[in-house]
Order: structure tokens, then sequence, then C-alpha cells
């Protein structure tokens, strides 16, 4: 999961493509480096840690030219290094390469090098693939590339520089995002769209197999068996502005409090004038089609699973049908029971996680119908699908998800009620109210985050603990569990989180005096349960936050801090109550000198298995 850029025009290339790296260091940071064409050859200048570290390089020993390539890298194979950063070279440093994915028999590929006389410099997939270029160069490099990726196993995304043919850059494409962007004089590579969105709002978005040969006067598209395609220019329509800090100290900060817009726009037109009926046009399903589902399967990873677990208790709900929820990585190897009457919904905030599209394809292959819910237009998982409940979110850029994670909440109970309206499972006017409840989302968020002091002070005093405790019943237990994911993100607190009533078989044993609780009861069937459960944890000493609707002073009277959400219909309440812990995590993270945006280890798409 890496982001890679590319230049080929008549402007310096050096600040195009940092420029470019800096709009995407949220798909990698700890190295980054540029290759250049100058009058003295091709040139690379890459170095471990952030971006800023090869800044710094640049200014002391810059370098010029007007074609070139650029990396913001994750580690997959060898330890962040200098030796480690992309660009990779082969030896006469004639071939230069980006690379974003795994080549999974680059083992193969590096013996068989070596045996030649090949000499390697780093631990690296990708330089195999510098080299394996070089070695099939014969005065085309175009040939050399369609040759070099019929040998390469794995997914990729590459953009290739070769110092003999200067006047083009070659993308190509396998399981790993690339877009092309079209100038006036000049062309562009990007891993994704924010990259290159100041200088042009015309792409082509490049399919599994396709590459691109850049001119700074044109692009011509082939398969990578040389012929060549034809593709719509996909013109982007996003304000710039949304992917920059606004004003906020953090791009997390700012992401939660674009939720309310992120809501409004992800219902937008999906609700009748009449505000009594969701209408899902991108939904190609036929009514036949829709009354034929015996089971949906929600598939997906990390925060979009959790999602996903929102999803299953809406879905089975309102539509009465039985739904699983797996996690992606895990649904191909457990042989799921797809038949051709199973619906599975595959949720990814990029389009573009590895498990995710893999999952995708195994469902498809299995004859299944897909639905995907995305944030991204034009990603591998919204073509790839059937149909696409595409989120309205925006650009998201911090690592920890928080608006894409609300409007794909946003999303399911859309759906749920669609598949309601279809199978006549709730009444005309149980929808309605439903919708009314939707419709009042954005401006409770608001208020939520009116009172954002008041979880700042709870998460100053739980940042000087290590480990800590989450704890909801249904719908809450779904919430606790991404409100602890989001803590251990990005605060490095150990937290854990459990259905409140499981603590008598076991986990009661951990709690201890001081140690902090935040227990979550907003769901009125298993309040007086769930309120059972809280007194168990204070009663031993705990320090309890919790978190309820409006209307019931109760809970208040239990524990050390309450804090309380709009009221809402409870199967709506996940959207308001994530709110207060997803400010608890960044409070939590900034209390303690984190790094809010940009947590170690972790890289904001996972594009490779």
């Amino acid at each position: 999961m890496c982001g890679i850029v590319g230049y080929i025009g008549n402007r310096d290339s050096k600040s195009i493509l940092i420029n470019g790296l800096k709009k995407l260091e949220y798909r990698g940071y700890d190295s980054a480096g540029i290759a250049v064409y100058t009058n003295r050859g091709l040139e690379v200048k890459k170095a471990k840690g952030r971006l800023a570290v090869l800044e710094e390089e640049l200014s002391t020993n810059p370098i010029k030219g007007s074609i070139g390539i650029g990396h913001t890298r994750w580690a997959t194979h060898g330890k962040p290094s200098d030796e480690n950063s992309h660009p990779h070279c082969d030896p006469s440093q004639k071939f230069s390469v980006v690379h974003n994915g795994i080549i999974e028999n680059y083992g193969t590929l590096k013996e068989e090098l070596i045996a030649k006389g090949h000499k390697f410099s780093s631990e690296t997939d990708t330089e195999v693939i510098a080299h394996l270029i070089s070695d099939l160069y014969e005065g085309d490099i175009v040939k050399a590339v369609q040759k070099a990726v019929d040998r390469m196993r794995g997914a990729y995304a590459l953009a290739v520089l070769c110092e003999d043919e200067p006047d083009k850059l070659i993308a190509v494409r396998l399981a790993s995002p690339l877009i092309i962007g079209i100038g006036k004089g000049e062309s562009y590579i990007g891993s994704d769209i924010p990259a290159i969105l100041e200088h042009t709002r015309d792409v082509y978005i490049l399919n599994d197999g396709e590459m691109a040969i850049l001119t700074k006067d044109e692009v011509t598209l082939q398969d990578v068996n040389g012929n060549e395609i034809q593709k719509d220019v996909f013109h982007v329509d996003w304000d710039i502005v949304t992917a920059e800090k606004a004003g906020f100290d953090h791009f997390m900060l700012k992401e939660i409090y674009d939720q309310p817009t992120a809501y409004r726009d992800t219902m937008g037109s999906r609700i009748s004038m009449d505000q009594d009926q969701v209408i899902l046009d991108e939904i190609k399903m036929t009514d036949e089609e829709i009354k034929s589902i015996d089971r949906v399967h929600i598939v997906a990873c990390g925060t979009a699973y959790h999602a996903g677990l929102v999803g299953k208790n809406l879905i089975e709900k309102l539509a009465r049908i039985p739904v699983e929820t797996d996690v992606a990585s895990e649904y191909r190897y457990r042989s799921p029971i797809i038949t051709k009457n199973t619906l599975v919904i595959v949720v990814s905030q990029s389009g573009e996680t590895a498990d995710t599209l893999a999952a995708l394809r195994e469902a498809k292959r299995q004859g299944a119908r897909v639905i995907a819910i995305t944030n991204v237009v034009g990603s591998s998982v919204s073509r790839e699908a059937d149909d696409v409940i595409t989120t309205w979110a925006g650009p998201e850029i911090a690592v920890a998800s928080t608006k894409a994670y609300t409007s794909q909440l946003i999303a399911f109970y859309l759906f749920g009620l669609y598949l309601a309206q279809k199978l006549e499972t709730v009444e005309a006017g149980e929808v309605k109210k439903v919708i009314a409840a939707l419709q009042e989302l954005p401006q409770q968020v608001e208020s939520i985050l009116e009172q954002s002091e008041q979880i700042k002070t709870v998460a100053e005093k739980i940042a000087l603990h290590n480990n800590l405790f989450f704890i909801g019943r249904g719908l809450d237990f779904a919430v606790v569990l991404e409100g602890s994911l989001k803590l251990k993100e990005i605060s490095y607190i150990h937290s854990e989180a459990y259905a409140a009533g499981e603590l008598k078989h076991g986990t009661l044993a951990l709690i201890e005096e001081g140690i902090p609780v935040i227990a979550l009861a907003t769901q009125e069937d298993v309040f007086e349960k769930t309120v059972s459960n809280i007194e168990e944890v204070a009663a031993r000493g705990a320090y309890v936050l919790g978190i309820n609707q409006e209307g019931n002073e109760e809970l208040g009277k239990l524990v050390n801090e309450s804090f309380t959400i709009p009221k809402t219909l409870d199967v709506l309440s996940p959207a308001l109550s994530v709110v207060p812990l997803q400010l608890l995590s960044y409070y939590a993270s900034l209390t303690r000198g984190n790094d809010v945006d940009k947590p170690r280890n972790l890289a904001k798409s996972v594009t490779v298995e």
C-alpha cells in the first residue's frame, strides 16, 4: 500500500512529484523517493522516514528535469531503510521503477537474475522488476515492460522510466490502483486522484491488465499484450479544498467534523421528494431478483467490517433476511456456502482493499450477485461489483477512518429500508418514520460536536492509562468494537471491547481499581440489563464513562462521567454514539503526543493481502 506519482511535460518535475506525494502520504510514510531524468542522465534521491526527510535532502542536493516518477512507501518486503526505498533501479541505472503491490514470485525471478550476473542492493521485491526489465530490454521500453509483467505474479501498479527513452513514461496495473492524468502539454501518473487534482481534472482510470504510454503530448492506452484500447475520460468534479485541513489541526478532526455534510450528501437524492421512500437507482436488481434473496453475506475488513455488523442487524430487522458478516481475509478460506440466491455486500472505503476485492471475485465466481459500498468512484471494487452504493464522504486522508465509516452506516440504513420497501416487511408508515429520523442525524451530530470539550476532558484522563475496556449490548456492541479499534489505532492504548452480557464469563476478572470502562447504553430493549453490567464493573472500582440517549437520567447516577447523545430511534443510534468515541480517541492520542493522522505501522489503504 504505497503511493505512486509520475510526470512528463515541460515543467520542473521535482516540485510536482513532491506535492503529489504529499497528497499520497496517507498510503505509506516509512520512506520516499523520486527518480528524474536530468541532463546528467537518470538521477535518484530517496530516504527513509517521512517525506520531509526527502524534501530536506532535495533542498541540499537538488535534481532538475521535466520527467520523473516518485513513491511513498509502506513496507511489505524489506524493512524501512534508504536501500529499500523506491524508486529502484537496475545496476546500470538506466531503468527506474516505482511499485505498489507484491510480486509473489520475486524470489524465483531474483535467483534467475542472480544466475545471470545481476547484483541486488535491497531486500525488496520491487528491485527485481527493474532488473527484469533491464534483462528483457531490446531497445523498446514498452515491449520490455510487457514481457516483464508477463513473467510476474502478484499485484502491481508500476511506473517505469527509461534513460534511453526519456520521452515517455510507462504505467501498468494489476490489482493495485493507478490513474493517468491528461494535461495540456503534460501527462501525469497517480495512485489516487488527489495526487494530481491541482493539475488536471481529466483522468483515465486503468483497469487490471492495462498499461499507459505517456508522453507530454498524448497518452496511449494498451492492454499488456500490446493491443490498443479506447477508454472514456473521467472528469473529476471534486472540490480540491475537501482534501485540505480547512483550518483544523489534523485531518482526522476535520473529517470527524465533516460527518454532518457526509450524512447529508450520502442521503442526498436517495430519499423521495415526499420523504416516504428510499430511491436507489444504482441498484439494478429487479423486484423478482430481490425477492429471491435467501441470505446476505457482508464482507469487509477493519472499520468497514464494524459497519457491516451494524448492517447485519438492520437488514435482518428491516428486511427479515438472514445475514452473515465476515472478515474479508477469512471469507474465502472458510468455503462459504454461496448460491445464486446469495447476495454479497462488500464494503471498502478505498474500493481497493485486497482481501475484500478477492472476496468479491470469489463470490462472483460462485454465482452470487455483489453489491459494493465504497467511497471511491471508479475504484476496483466499484467496477467489478454488479451494483454500487457510493458513499459521498469525500476524500478521507487520516489513516483512522471516521466519516467513511459513518457514511457506510448511512448506506446500510438506505439499503435496509430499500429492501424492506421491496419485500414489504415494514409498513409504509414505519419506513417514513425511519426516514424522518435519518434526516435529523446531521443536525444531531452537530450538537454532539458542540460538546467536544466534555469528551476531551475524559480523554485526557484515560490517556494516562495503558489498558481499558468498552462494553455494550446489541448494536451498542457493534459500535464499541469500532470505538476500541479507533482508540488502539491512534492512541496505542490497549483496549478490548466486550458484549456486556459476557462479563461474568471470564472478563470481569480483568476489572481492577481505577481501570477505565466506556459503556454504551443506547438500546432501550436492553437498557436495564446493560445498567446491571455497568454496576458490576463499577462495584469493582472501574472508572466508567457511560453514554446513553437523552431522556434517561438513571445512567448518570451510576457512572463517574456520562455523555448523552440526542434522542433517536434505537436502530439509528450507532450513527450518533460512535461520534463521541471518535472524539475520545482523537483527544487521547493528542494528549499522548502521537501523530494522529499517521499512526505507527499503519497505512490508509490496504492494497496487499
